[in-house]
């Protein structure tokens, strides 16, 4: 079981993001003008997992992007779980740009009030603090939680 304090990301999960994130940005680079006018939606990710509770306990780390009208932006979402609960949330985020930096600081100011006290399970951030892009972000990161406190509990 991790420490409380401490963070737990599996070096192949940061390898599977970057690849993911490059992936993701070479495909946007294949697409027509048409295609980029649609920008309501996060990158096709996976929104659910197989993992359900129980979760062991403890403080799990990992990465999540999504896109926008001018970049791929990426936040690093860190979960506290106590008894299949959030107790404790921090997301950074390094955007690329401007736009992305107060989309990304209004989420960070508002997401503790959202998922702080709520199940694993019924986790699923649509809007938060009027950033809705960066909510794609954080759910992908959020599947790769699950998954991982799940495996752990096992």
């Amino acid at each position: 079981m991790p420490e409380a304090g401490g963070m737990n990301v599996h070096p192949a999960a940061r390898t599977g993001t970057a690849l993911l994130g490059v992936v993701g940005a070479l495909v946007l680079a294949g697409c027509s003008g048409a295609a980029d006018a649609d920008t309501t939606k996060p990158d096709p990710s996976p929104l659910s997992t197989d993992a359900t509770a129980p979760y062991a306990d403890g403080t799990y780390t990992a990465e999540g992007s999504y896109r926008t009208p001018e970049t791929v932006e990426t936040i690093e979402v860190t979960l506290t779980i106590a008894d299949d609960t959030v107790t404790g949330v921090e997301v950074t985020g390094d955007p690329l740009a401007p736009e992305s930096k107060n989309y990304q600081g209004q989420f960070i100011a508002g997401i503790s009030d959202v998922v702080v006290g709520k199940k694993l399970d019924d986790l699923q951030v649509d809007r938060v603090a009027g950033s809705s892009l960066t909510s794609g972000g954080f759910d992908q990161a959020v599947v790769k939680i699950k998954d991982e406190a799940a495996a752990a509990a096992e």
